[in-house]
């Protein structure tokens, strides 16, 4: 965390309304709050998605997310968690930077069995940004949003199956079915 923020203290008591009304107020002190509260969980999935010897890479991915989220603030509709909320703009904002720097693709890097595992070059290579998207968008429903919520988001199985109402197993099976339709889709392009 930035040195600059550890004067700024967080207890429990402080609301998430409270801060959100805050920052719709302009008070910095709220801004900051926010940033210190959501910043390691944030700050973790960001680094799903940046080579780790990059951390000003992640940090300043990180910044310009929650410059949107104070940008946006008054769009937030109290439809599900402000968590999640805040989640979606970061996200958001690292494929905006993935979209603008080309060249950060061969640094991506997706979760996998509870550890990171860095994209090198494979059959994956011959895809762009674009088209392993929209192999992800053509997987069925309930596979492509798990997949999405594990891979893309960070969600764990709990928190998946707690979300969507299904089973933890149901869960790994959507993922697994995921990873095993991308995987037979990649590879043909090696032929």
């Amino acid at each position: 965390m930035s040195p600059a923020l550890s004067h700024i203290k967080i207890t429990q008591e402080d609301d998430i309304q409270a801060l959100i009304d805050g920052c719709l107020a302009g008070s910095r002190i709220s801004q900051e709050k926010l940033y210190k509260r959501f910043y390691p969980m944030m700050m973790s999935m960001v680094k799903r998605y940046t080579n780790y010897h990059e951390y000003h890479l992640a940090e300043e991915i990180l910044n310009n997310g929650f410059l949107k989220v104070f940008q946006k603030i008054d769009s937030y509709q109290y439809k599900g968690s402000f968590e999640g909320w805040v989640r979606r703009i970061i996200y958001h904002s690292i494929f905006d930077y993935v979209r603008k720097n080309t060249k950060y693709r061969d640094k991506m890097v997706f979760a996998e069995e509870e550890r990171d595992v860095v994209v090198t070059k494979t059959p994956i290579d011959k895809l762009n940004y674009d088209e392993l998207m929209q192999y992800i968008q053509n997987l069925p429903d309930n596979t492509r949003t798990v997949f999405n919520m594990y891979i893309l988001e960070g969600f764990t199985h709990r928190e998946i199956s707690e979300k969507l109402g299904i089973s933890e197993g149901t869960s790994k099976w959507h993922l697994h079915e995921g990873r095993k339709t991308l995987k037979e889709k990649i590879n043909t392009l090696n032929k």
